[in-house]
């Protein structure tokens, strides 16, 4: 069944901890250097004053939609991919991966024209107020390269199907220099603003799409092959798929909306420049929870191929060794980001009008750190219900975290309790203690479900 460039997917149905570890460590370095960039445009931007930062502070949820839904169609695309790698249907693998292309075409296309149709509307309702020109001036420009966004972030789902991180960890690696390099070269060298720093990100986007497509149609040595030759319609493939894919994207989509009714609440119990703060301060949040995302995600990919296979034991094993290793992770970091935290905010508030945010930034830091443990629990466990094709399950757990215990904490602490913006990070904090918790117990639960159901 297995041809030569198989050796990934032999390790993810025999040793799941070494694929595992295997998978993770590309997938951290890629989602490291996408922050990080991220991180030096929010600095780039900075340099324009704290409305410009705020203006792309406004805009990032609806830029989360769009990763969401490329990230959410690539976690489809590699549960789909990697159960039938698991059956040991090679043919069924290669239509999977060209069905998933074209779904994340068509789904790209219709997620563009409505928000392009409600962009402004949109930032109104989040009380964009004076930095709405920054906003849309950044927003259109990204909006009218989203195509390149979602298909680049979801053709990632494919390499993962097979087991392969470290391709696409060169090709994110390319596209964060290449944004590097033309981010300051558009804000200020072609005095573009912020609309310079969304032009860099869409080249960037479109230079990953030309290395993917290299690997795939001219190099040929991948081991799926999507290839319109190997395409035949099926409904249970476009279900597999999508499935997961679009909970998954819904549940990032709840992220979006959890930032957008989160910076909402700030500009009510505090000002524009708090909205600055979490819009920057999350970027930096990122960067520590990376390698729990990372871990994460290549749980679905080692999880799947061991559901198609049904072995099932093996899914518990490699459970728990991602939950172990990410606790380790989560407290190391969290120390670090605690006690430097008055270093890391003053990297981008340290000049001009931004400097008024620096202790706000460095008080942000210092406690959000808190609830890193809980997540590193909480990400594996919900990536467990991915894995086993349980996308809806996956996204209540989501939209229960944000939407439910976070928000409502949040506004419980912030506003009825009147700690003010303080309160409102400590209920994100306490939102996802309670929740990471009962997703733990609910995946061990699903496991051992399966366990006896094969015996």
């Amino acid at each position: 069944m297995l041809s030569n460039d198989s050796s990934n997917v032999d390790i993810m149905l025999g040793n799941p901890k070494k694929a595992l570890i295997k998978m993770s460590i590309p997938l951290i370095i890629s989602l490291l250097i996408t922050s990080f960039y991220n991180l030096i445009d929010a600095a780039w931007v900075s340099g324009l004053g704290a409305d410009a930062l705020a203006g792309v502070g406004f805009f990032t949820p609806i830029f989360m939609i769009l990763v969401g839904f490329g990230n959410g169609l690539g976690s489809g695309a590699a549960f789909a991919i990697s159960k039938y790698v698991g059956e040991e249907n090679k043919l069924k693998a290669d239509n999977a991966s060209v069905h998933s292309i074209i779904i994340d075409i068509i789904v790209s296309l219709i997620v563009t024209i409505l928000l392009l149709v409600f962009l402004n509307p949109i930032l109104n309702a989040m009380g964009a107020g004076q930095t709405i020109g920054y906003a849309t001036d950044y927003g259109i420009v990204i909006l009218l390269g989203s195509v390149f966004i979602i298909l680049s972030n979801a053709l990632y789902g494919i390499f993962r199907g097979e087991g392969d991180t470290t391709r696409p960890m060169y090709a994110m690696i390319a596209s964060a220099i290449l944004n590097m390099i033309l981010d300051p070269i558009f804000i200020y060298t072609l005095n573009l603003g912020v609309k310079g720093a969304a032009i860099a990100t869409i080249i960037s986007a479109i230079f990953v799409i030309f290395i993917l497509i290299y690997w795939f149609y001219i190099k040929k040595d991948t081991y799926l092959k999507p290839n319109l030759a190997n395409f035949d319609f099926k409904k249970d493939i476009s279900i597999d798929v999508i499935k997961v894919g679009i909970p998954a994207s819904i549940q990032l989509l709840n992220n979006a909306f959890f930032a957008a009714v989160f910076s909402a609440l700030l500009a009510y119990v505090g000002s524009t420049d708090s909205v600055a703060v979490y819009s920057t301060g999350w970027r930096i949040v990122t960067i520590g929870t990376t390698p729990l995302l990372a871990i994460g995600t290549a749980l679905i990919s080692v999880i799947a191929a061991n559901y198609g296979a049904k072995n099932y034991k093996n899914i518990q094993i490699v459970h728990r060794y991602a939950m172990k290793v990410s606790i380790i992770i989560a407290i190391f970091v969290a120390i670090l980001t605690n006690v430097f935290a008055g270093d890391i905010a003053s990297i981008f508030a340290s000049s001009g009008s931004s400097a008024r945010i620096l202790g706000e930034l460095t008080s942000f830091l210092s406690w959000i750190v808190i609830y890193y443990p809980t997540m590193a629990v909480g990400v594996a466990s919900t990536y467990v219900f991915q894995g086993i094709g349980k996308g809806i399950t996956a996204m209540f757990q989501t939209i229960m975290r944000e939407t439910g215990f976070t928000i409502f904490f949040a506004v419980l602490l912030g506003v009825v309790l009147g700690y003010g913006v303080w309160g409102a990070w400590m209920g994100i904090v306490l939102g996802e203690v309670v929740s990471n918790n009962i997703t733990m117990i609910w995946a061990d639960w699903q496991i051992k479900k399966l366990m006896n159901i094969n015996g």
